[in-house]
């Protein structure tokens, strides 16, 4: 059977687990059939992807008729037979330019984010009818599309998990960087992540200042959203006299380097829908402390492969504590967390299984 040629969209301006999926679903794509990548000009991720396959398009939220006719032609001039796109602000220029093209292509959403309000209003049936498969990342996104968008209008929801790859670590590199930021025989806990108030970085801090150990050190991975909250965690860091236990080591593109001089790693996300980030802890064996509710849930099995805590700076802090009076708990569940990620979220086994079951519609 021939390959149907897909187009990925994401029109989105900012660089994080959605759309490097995005990025990830057309460069594993592209491998396998005639793929393209429609992203918004100028932004990261058009920075990102450097291939002839790629074409921009900006959204325009007053006349979203304009970028949709030329996602239309786009469509018409390259056969594209499935259409897939990961944000929902995406949803209008998607489905306009299906109506518009001559292809009318099958649809495909990949539900990253949580829904939280009902779908059952006269547009959102529009718009829900065109969509021939909804993809969510995780049980608990499927549970919630399920429970908003009417059963009427609802297309088949799949769940199929993001994957990370085995880690390559520059061992070099990991020196250089324990020699940067001062460690030598800390307990290291680190957090990866947009520092934004929804991921948590506070509870992280608050959670240091009660523990008021001397060997137990943050790393919070990962640049501002806005400058506001990187100073009121800054000012918070001051007031508790921490100056000493928490490093902000702005953006990198080392992510696993930086894990690797960690001894657990905290994900404290109110609503996480699924928790890349948790993964690619395991994958470089290394524990994971999450939120207990959502994606975390789904992927950490409790005190096996990591632990969960209530997203309160005091549960943090007292998983923080076990971890580093129990040194040998803390290994066997980093290995088990490492072969857990190696068999249910790997790379190439979840996007096959998302290129398979788009290619199937």
């Amino acid at each position: 059977m021939k390959s149907k040629n897909i187009i990925e969209i994401c029109l989105n301006d900012a660089l994080g687990g959605l759309e490097l999926t995005a990025a990830n679903c057309f460069e594993y794509f592209k491998d396998k059939t005639n793929c393209y990548a429609v992203v918004a000009p100028d932004t990261k991720l058009d920075k990102l992807i450097n291939h002839k396959n790629k074409f921009t398009i900006k959204r325009n939220k007053t006349l979203p008729f304009i970028p949709a006719l030329q996602l239309a032609k786009i469509i018409d001039d390259n056969d594209i037979d499935i259409v897939h796109f990961h944000l929902g602000k995406d949803i209008i220029p998607v489905v306009l330019a299906k109506l518009f093209s001559k292809k009318k292509p099958k649809i495909v959403h990949s539900r990253h984010m949580n829904m939280t309000r009902f779908k059952n209003d006269i547009y959102h049936r529009w718009l829900y009818k065109n969509i021939d498969m909804l993809h969510a990342v995780s049980r608990q996104v499927k549970e919630q599309l399920e429970k908003y968008i009417p059963s009427s209008i609802r297309p088949p929801v799949e769940v199929i998990y993001l994957g990370t790859k085995e880690s390559v670590i520059d061992e070099n590199k990991v020196e250089i960087l324990k020699s940067k930021y001062g460690l030598e025989h800390e307990f290291v806990i680190g957090m990866v992540g947009r520092i934004e108030d929804e991921k948590g970085q506070y509870l992280l801090i608050e959670a240091i200042a009660k523990l008021n150990n001397p060997n137990i050190k943050a790393l919070i991975i990962g640049s501002p959203t806005h400058e506001e909250y990187m100073k009121t965690l800054q000012d918070m860091v001051k007031s508790l006299h921490i100056e000493d236990k928490i490093i902000f080591t702005g953006f990198t593109k080392d992510v696993n380097e930086h894990m690797k001089l960690c001894d657990a790693t905290v994900l404290a996300t109110k609503k996480e829908t699924f928790g890349l980030v948790v993964v690619e802890s395991m994958r470089n064996k290394v524990c994971p402390i999450a939120t207990n509710n959502g994606g975390p849930i789904e992927i950490i099995d409790e005190g096996e492969s990591g632990l969960l805590f209530d997203r309160t700076a005091k549960d943090l802090a007292e998983k923080i504590d076990y971890l580093y009076n129990n040194p040998d708990k803390k290994t066997s569940m980093a290995n088990a967390g490492y072969e857990r990620a190696k068999k249910d979220f790997d790379y190439d086994l979840q996007m096959q299984k998302l290129y398979d079951t788009v290619q199937s519609l």
